[in-house]
């Protein structure tokens, strides 16, 4: 049976009656029917139940009781609705209250998106990777491999070409990029020794680390990452705005190089930036660092973190900002596929990106 409940609203009977139900105040104009009620000469209170029964408060003395129907079709069913919307209509709160419900609503729909299967394409509490080695390992490798990047580039590489005779300045176009291809093929090897050094108390490790696989669609979740390409680079030039004085360590040998048109010198370079630093950094920073943090961070904390330290790792802080940024692309491939080698080809074709970019 459906419910009649009261509202303290001076209303006249005849006018809130129409057809087989009661009419919501809502629907009739408060004002109006104010001014009815009073000028009635004889206006009649309804009453749904007793005083003691009921747990609303009655209006207060000239006011008339009207009882509205509650279970017809159209509007709201629920008592409780129409009492608050009274009340809050009476205080002026309702516009107020109707924004905040509408952003409590918003809130509550954004907290209950599932963030990790959405971004990662994975569950809350699904376990990637099962670490063996502690932290100290983990600072270990990182240590000794930023360590042996600085020694074989900076001082093993030009000592040796001292020691033979020649040195990098006094080197043809072609020579400084024969030059680079060296220095980076020998301390992408270094790093990757270091790395099997230290992990080798450990082997054999299982499957899900350093995963290499050209089966599966991880070639999309690649392509898909390009798509972050006009981001990086709208990133770089903000980067270049906020901190404009250079960096300590530039390339000026590659752009000189490409500055002269040597196709041989051009072609090195890029065998350099599109192949060679693609798989010695993506080894170790996403390989190697993210899956090792997962062990104390989240996978979302572990992204960034491994983000910020492949951008420290270029030694520039005029890209730091969109490297960083890049780091966090090419991280969560690499968690959606599985495959070192989806962010491996990010990688190299946005070092690309940036190659062809230099060439025109």
């Amino acid at each position: 049976m459906a419910s009649l409940i009261q509202s303290s609203i001076p209303l006249s009977v005849p006018r809130a009656w129409k057809g087989r139900r009661w009419i919501p105040w809502s629907e009739l104009s408060p004002w109006r029917a104010a001014s009815q009620g009073r000028n009635r000469k004889h206006p009649y209170t309804l009453h749904s139940r007793k005083s003691s029964d009921s747990p609303f408060s009655f209006p207060q003395r000239g006011q008339l009781r009207c009882a509205f129907w509650t279970g017809s079709s159209g509007g709201n069913n629920n008592p409780e609705f129409w009492v608050r919307s009274a009340e809050r209509k009476e205080d002026g709160t309702s516009d107020r209250s109707s924004i905040s419900s509408s952003s409590d609503s918003w809130l509550s729909r954004l907290l209950k998106v599932d963030w990790p299967r959405l971004m990662f394409g994975i569950s809350k509490d699904e376990i990637i990777w099962r670490v063996p080695w502690t932290l100290q390992t983990v600072l270990q490798v990182m240590f000794l491999w930023f360590l042996a990047f600085w020694l074989v580039g900076s001082w093993i590489i030009p000592f040796a070409a001292h020691m033979i005779g020649f040195s990098k300045d006094s080197l043809t176009y072609r020579g400084q990029a024969l030059y680079s291809l060296i220095t980076d093929v020998a301390e992408g090897t270094i790093g990757l020794g270091i790395l099997h050094q230290c992990l080798l108390r450990f082997q054999p490790l299982s499957r899900e680390w350093f995963p290499l696989s050209w089966h599966g669609k991880w070639y999309i979740e690649a392509c898909l990452g390009c798509l972050m390409f006009p981001l990086v680079n709208r990133l770089s030039q903000i980067n270049l705005d906020l901190l404009p004085f250079p960096s300590p360590l530039t390339s000026s040998n590659v752009e000189q190089s490409i500055t002269a048109r040597d196709p041989v010198a051009t072609i090195l370079y890029a065998i350099v930036v599109s192949v060679c630093a693609p798989i010695w950094e993506e080894v170790i920073f996403r390989g190697f660092l993210l899956p090792s943090l997962t062990r104390y961070l989240p996978v979302w904390a572990s992204v960034v973190v491994s983000a910020f330290a492949f951008s420290v790792a270029h030694f520039s802080i005029q890209r730091l900002l969109p490297l960083t940024v890049l780091g966090l692309v090419m991280g969560i491939v690499f968690v959606r596929s599985r495959n070192l080698l989806a962010s491996m080809l990010l990688h190299s074709l946005w070092n690309s990106f940036v190659f062809l970019d230099l060439l025109r």
